[in-house]
């Protein structure tokens, strides 16, 4: 039955529902699938989840196919272990199944069990989920995907939006996983409609450098775990595998000039990384500013907190700031750090010592105390950091004297 106000419809419903009490619906334990790949568990919250919708998003080249070929062969081995043969299904929008297949044989995955579905048509895929019982179901990606319903060419909002809801519907009820591989755009935002981040219960990002071996895992959406843990693996030859940052960063004990460590917090998890700065002067009127893995406009009130408190003339140079590794950090703990790194290049004198430099700044120049700093404070000293700046023992940035 149908009514409109003010030309609106209005649908009745079919009187079935009924409100519950929260205290009356019981708990369910949920028996999630490991992926086989400890960090990507990490960062799901202990794995997948049955009818689960994942976006997995990333930049061209960053490695997701690789990782998801991974995640498939591991979990294949895994149900396999538990009696649970099940096969994963592939869907190949974008790549052939032949190409599919060379990448296979460099990661060494001979695919007994990974099936290929080389098609770009949703009704076809739910067709082929109703016949096959799979374990797994991977999408490359959704923004190939079309329906005849709609008239809209394929990446189109209503095709993205009506094939996800399709695929998310289809794989919820009769209970597999679902991952759907995204396309991104040109700043590093998920393309397509945002309702298709809505739609889905977990929204994963692959990050990292293309020409670096170094990748993270973040979450920015997670309805059955945190979205504050963070994933660190390495491209490699044969794949992703886990990466210990920290204990890389920890063997390099040379000093340098214009570098400073730093422990950043990414989720639960403590990263040491290195701050490199370099100022050279300019001939230009106005002096550049370039930063990789910073903030911009962070760094430029760093700069003038310089300028001020330590009458640095940094009007006069063009100052480059990165973080190794092509990572991003977003906190203001960082800025300590990032200023040493400044004056350290500026003076051409290396800081001293293994140090550690972990504070924010204010527009005084005060060092001011950041969110779990013993927990970063003991990372330092477990890989042999004696030498740990923070605003327990240094109160400003014009009290820091370098030798």
């Amino acid at each position: 039955m149908e009514e409109t106000i003010n030309k609106t419809p209005l649908r009745r419903g079919s009187g079935g529902a009924r409100p519950i009490k929260l205290s009356e619906i019981e708990n369910k334990d949920v028996q999630r699938i490991s992926t086989g790949i400890s960090e990507l568990d990490l960062v799901l919250g202990g794995g997948l989840v049955p009818g689960m919708a994942v976006l997995l998003a990333g930049e061209p080249g960053v490695g997701k196919s690789t990782l998801l070929l991974q995640m498939a062969n591991n979990i294949w081995h895994v149900a396999r272990g538990n009696n649970e043969p099940r096969a994963v299904l592939y869907v190949a929008g974008e790549e052939s199944a032949s190409q599919i297949k060379i990448r296979a044989q460099r990661l060494g995955i001979k695919g007994e069990n990974l099936e290929i579905l080389e098609t770009t048509d949703v009704d076809e895929i739910n067709s082929h989920l109703a016949a096959l019982h799979s374990r797994l179901i991977i999408v490359d990606s959704i923004q190939t995907l079309t329906t005849s319903d709609l008239s809209g060419t394929a990446g189109s909002v209503g095709q993205v939006r009506e094939c996800a809801g399709r695929l998310i519907s289809q794989a919820k009820s009769i209970g597999i996983p679902l991952i759907l591989v995204g396309h991104v755009t040109k700043d590093g935002t998920i393309a397509g409609p945002k309702v298709l981040e809505h739609a889905v219960d977990t929204v994963l990002s692959l990050e990292g450098e293309r020409f670096s071996g170094l990748r993270l895992l973040r979450t920015t959406k997670n309805r059955f775990g945190p979205t504050d843990e963070v994933g660190v693996l390495e491209m490699g030859d044969a794949g992703l595998r886990t990466k210990d940052i920290n204990g890389l960063i920890a063997d390099s004990t040379d000093n340098r000039v214009g570098s400073c460590l730093t422990v950043t917090m990414e989720g639960t998890r403590p990263m040491i990384l290195e701050i490199q700065a370099l100022t050279t002067p300019t001939p230009l009127p106005s002096p550049r500013r370039v930063g990789n893995g910073v903030d911009y406009n962070r760094l430029q009130m760093i700069i003038a907190i310089l300028q001020k408190r330590l009458n640095l003339p940094l009007y006069k140079e063009d100052v480059y700031v990165t973080i190794s590794g092509g990572i991003k950090v977003g906190e203001p703990a960082i800025d300590l750090a990032v200023a040493l790194a400044i004056l350290s290049s500026y003076r051409n004198k290396a800081l001293g010592g293994k140090m550690i430099a972990v504070g924010e700044l204010d527009l005084l120049g005060n060092v001011r105390e950041v969110n779990s700093l013993a927990k970063r404070i003991k990372e330092g000293q477990k890989l042999g950091f004696k030498n740990i700046l923070s605003s327990k023992n240094l109160t400003s940035i014009a009290s820091f004297k370098l030798q």
